[in-house]
């Protein structure tokens, strides 16, 4: 699953305006008529099936619930919300609610544009936004609980059936958030609350420029005097609601990209060392065995390399990058211990991939070709999840986009951009009795059953 944060700016789920709270968007209607918060004519709409309307979306599920929220609280008090509240209040939930309340409240503008009472965090300023915000800092925390308890039934359900969920960590926190509001000592920000440097990786596959993520970086000095114990909290979390935690841009712990913060592209950035070492070792003590993937992709070092493995860390391989002079993501590359993928979220779809066929792209689709004797994209598609389910690799991963041989209008994101992502969505009659006899076939063929 991709982060499952308040999505931000650009719709982006990496972007999130907390690292510890859910995303209400993600809130079944169905589950909220069957819990009697909503009636089945309300939830009635027109979206479109096959893609995400987030201009239309957004506001029309919003008010939906708005509405669920304040049925829930006319019931009155819910041991179930209060031992949440209780569990959570100090740790995230009372500043991410009274961020929330008061950046709807601004009508949305980014906190560093809020008056100076709030934005630097006056602790008569706050008192104040607190009272006269009570009844949306209030609905704000019973959005986290329904979020919660919908994401404990899916979990639930899932282990019923011997399915377990991988979830996505990014590794920074978008500057529009809770997190960087609340803890401001935590990254490297000037005395008005705006980044010095941010976060985004050297060119690369994906783009000549690199990509300038924004993201503000963390002070780690700060972070190592407080024994991670933010860092701690944020792992602890996230495995509440999966059980395995794919930590997204794995190398940033041991140097990240710091990019002057005027600085138009990544291209002017330099490497700057991070704590990884220690952070793993706190977290390894105050969680015990870390179920976590490394997304090892990108620019990778050898003590990237020997963070990874000393921690006994699966990595990744993608094989859409296998096809080319030398390539490590080759299928004869693979070992054991990594977790393959046909392809990610920041991919093409392998259909699209093959169908593309300008002369950069020929060398590896003529080897691709070779390999795997494709004849049309989406046989290609099908051939691809083929290889990666027959490998060495402890785990296999497609993109649904493959199992469904679906072309360039499925991909989910593209980076460097910041529009038209995030959109693709499945319809339920995708899922056919011939898909699922074919999938679960090569899962017996291959022994992943």
């Amino acid at each position: 699953m991709l982060p499952l944060g308040p999505t931000g700016f650009g719709d982006s789920p990496y972007q999130a305006s907390s690292t510890f709270a859910g995303n209400p968007l993600l809130i079944s209607l169905v589950d909220l008529v069957q819990d009697g918060l909503l009636h089945p004519h309300e939830i009635e709409h027109d979206l479109p099936e096959d893609s995400v309307d987030f201009e239309h979306l957004i506001p029309w599920k919003s008010a939906l619930l708005a509405t669920a929220v304040d049925r829930f609280r006319r019931r009155g008090a819910s041991p179930g919300f209060t031992a949440f509240v209780d569990h959570h209040g100090e740790v995230w939930l009372d500043e991410f609610a009274r961020f929330t309340a008061l950046k709807r409240e601004r009508l949305g503008r980014p906190w560093w544009e809020w008056e100076d009472g709030v934005k630097d965090r006056e602790a008569s300023a706050l008192a104040a936004a607190s009272a006269r915000l009570d009844d949306e800092i209030r609905a704000v925390k019973v959005e986290q609980f329904l979020f919660d308890g919908a994401m404990r039934r899916l979990r639930e359900l899932c282990a019923d059936r011997s399915v377990g969920i991988v979830g996505d960590l990014p590794i920074f926190v978008a500057h529009d958030s809770a997190d960087v509001w609340a803890s401001r000592e935590l990254f490297l920000l000037d005395s008005h609350g705006r980044p010095t440097v941010v976060a985004g990786v050297p060119p690369d596959y994906f783009s000549a420029t690199g990509q300038r993520w924004g993201n503000p970086l963390y002070d780690w000095t700060v972070h190592t005097e407080t024994g991670f114990a933010w860092w701690v909290e944020r792992i602890r979390r996230s495995l509440e609601l999966c059980d395995l935690l794919r930590i997204d841009h794995f190398r940033g712990f041991v140097a990240a990209w710091h990019i002057p913060a005027e600085a138009p592209t990544a291209i002017d950035g330099e490497w700057v060392p991070a704590p990884g070492r220690q952070l793993f070792e706190r977290l390894r003590v105050e969680l015990g065995d870390l179920p976590l993937i490394a997304e090892d992709l990108g620019v990778i070092t050898p003590d990237v390399e020997a963070l990874r493995d000393d921690f006994h860390l699966p990595g990744m391989k993608v094989l859409q990058f296998g096809f080319g002079t030398e390539s490590a993501h080759a299928i004869d590359r693979f070992r054991r211990h990594v977790v393959a993928y046909t392809g990610t979220h920041d991919n093409d779809t392998a259909r699209a991939w093959f169908d593309d066929d300008s002369p950069s792209r020929r060398p590896e689709r003529r080897q691709a070709i070779s390999a795997l004797g494709a004849e049309t994209g989406a046989d290609f598609a099908w051939k691809l999840v083929e290889a990666v389910f027959s490998s060495v690799a402890a785990v296999a991963i497609a993109p649904l986009q493959d199992l469904l041989g679906l072309g360039r209008a499925a991909r989910m994101n593209t980076p460097g951009t910041d529009t038209g992502n995030w959109r693709w969505r499945y319809r339920a009659e995708d899922l056919t009795d011939e898909l699922i006899r074919r999938l679960r076939d090569l899962v017996r063929r291959t022994g992943r059953g």
